[in-house]
């Protein structure tokens, strides 16, 4: 198994439509390409209250390939983050990092 982990750090005031965004859009086309989330946080204490970190939990990479080249590919997900970005851009930057458990982990 690999986990993604992704950062979104947002632009000021942006933070709630991006999870909007994930609550009425992006989380049903992931149910549809069989993409896995495995947990969703905001910062309640760090460097900035305008970040959202998630969690995907992945079966290979191909299988990360696949589904996540898909969901890219969607023009339902095309469309939809167009009209959830009609009010000005959401995300200042992306953070992605692609991690294995180790051999003590919780989480295998």
């Amino acid at each position: 198994m690999i986990m993604e982990m992704r950062v979104y750090r947002c632009l000021p005031g942006r933070l709630p439509a991006l999870m909007k965004r994930f609550d009425t859009l992006t989380l049903k086309l992931w149910d549809k390409h069989g993409i896995k989330q495995a947990g969703f946080f905001t910062t309640l204490i760090g460097t900035s209250n305008q970040e959202l970190t998630y969690f995907i939990a992945w079966d290979s990479l191909a299988d990360r390939e696949k589904k996540w080249t898909a969901f890219q590919s969607d023009p339902d997900w095309i469309a939809g983050r167009a009209r959830s970005e009609e009010d000005g851009q959401i995300i200042d930057n992306i953070v992605s990092q692609l991690l294995v458990p180790t051999a003590f982990s919780a989480v295998k």
